[in-house]
């Protein structure tokens, strides 16, 4: 139980909201709420997903948004040239995992930090795009790109089957794969994970390949929802990301985190905005709760690690 503090606590906050909407706002329930709601946040939920494998390794990717919006436009490009929508999706992936990997050396092999690498390839990265595109949307797309080739009533049920499946498949790799016991070792103890025998610059390299992967997935089924791409898409959506993983009970300093925490931290974050419209509070305030949320978290993390740390020192003294 005590494990899964941060879950608990977040699941509750989810719990609690839903018990006040439903009585001050129960139109925040309907169908079709509800699931523009869902549509709205699988794309952060899935490159969510991949942020929880690059804070478990104690480093950072600020560079998803770019990435995502140049991903959005690669699949809709593809589709134009008349590819299937599942090969562009497939394209929006691979363009992913390369623009990852490319971070993703420069981070395990060069040793550059992983926040000076993805804060200038999110600046590089969104003017180059700029620059190619000319600021032009990706404009008449094919039909059968458009919902991959699912009724809008369907796709909806698409969605969170392959939402739910990256989900699972994630934590149970994390959990019962050796691949994710050395994930959770590199973040705990870089180098005691390397005398342990790991390789951690391949884990952080596979790592932000990963990531590129999952940003350029989460894009593509984000466009499939829309007759055209823009070129400005996945703007904010670094601090979106990290928020809810942070939110979610991972420690921000490696080793720590769940698939689970990141799930449920999704689902508070990416409902705390709509609420507030429906409650009738202007939604300048959705920031400064979600704020205040992740504030609170970081407090309590400090707290704990502080904690921790002085019943360890107390061991040792009395032993």
């Amino acid at each position: 139980m005590k494990n899964h503090t941060r879950e608990i606590s977040v699941a509750i906050a989810i719990l609690a909201l839903a018990i006040v909407l439903a009585f001050a706002a129960p139109g925040y329930f309907s169908r079709e709420n509800l699931t523009d709601l869902f549509l709205a946040n699988v794309p952060v939920l899935i490159v969510a997903l991949g942020m929880t494998l690059v804070i478990l390794i104690g480093q950072i990717d600020i560079s998803v948004g770019s990435i995502f919006a140049i991903c959005g436009v690669t699949a809709g490009l593809l589709a134009k040239w008349g590819l299937p929508a599942p090969v562009a999706g497939l394209g929006a992936c691979l363009a992913g995992a390369a623009l990852g990997a490319l971070n993703g050396s420069l981070v395990a092999f060069l040793r550059i930090p992983s926040i000076v690498v993805t804060l200038a390839s999110m600046v590089a990265l969104r003017d180059a795009l700029r620059w190619q595109t000319q600021g032009a949307w990706v404009q008449d797309l094919p039909r059968d790109f458009q919902w991959f080739g699912l009724s809008q009533s369907t796709y909806p049920l698409a969605a969170l089957v392959i939402a739910g499946l990256l989900s699972v498949g994630l934590a149970w790799l994390l959990h019962n794969l050796a691949v994710g016991r050395a994930i959770y070792a590199t973040g705990s103890s870089r180098e005691g994970a390397r005398l342990a025998g790991i390789h951690t610059a391949a884990v952080t390299f596979s790592v932000f390949a990963a990531i590129g992967a999952f940003t350029g997935f989460s894009a593509a089924l984000n466009s499939v929802r829309f007759n055209q791409i823009p070129i400005n898409a996945g703007l904010g959506l670094e601090m979106k990301v990290i928020a809810a993983v942070v939110v979610g009970g991972a420690a921000i300093t490696g080793g720590k985190g769940s698939v689970l925490g990141t799930v449920l931290g999704v689902i508070l974050l990416g409902a705390i905005g709509p609420a507030l419209t429906f409650l009738g509070v202007s939604a300048y305030w959705e920031r400064a709760v979600q704020g205040a949320i992740i504030l609170a978290a970081l407090v309590i993390d400090a707290v704990r690690m502080r904690s921790e740390k002085h019943a360890g020192s107390l061991a040792i003294n009395h032993a």
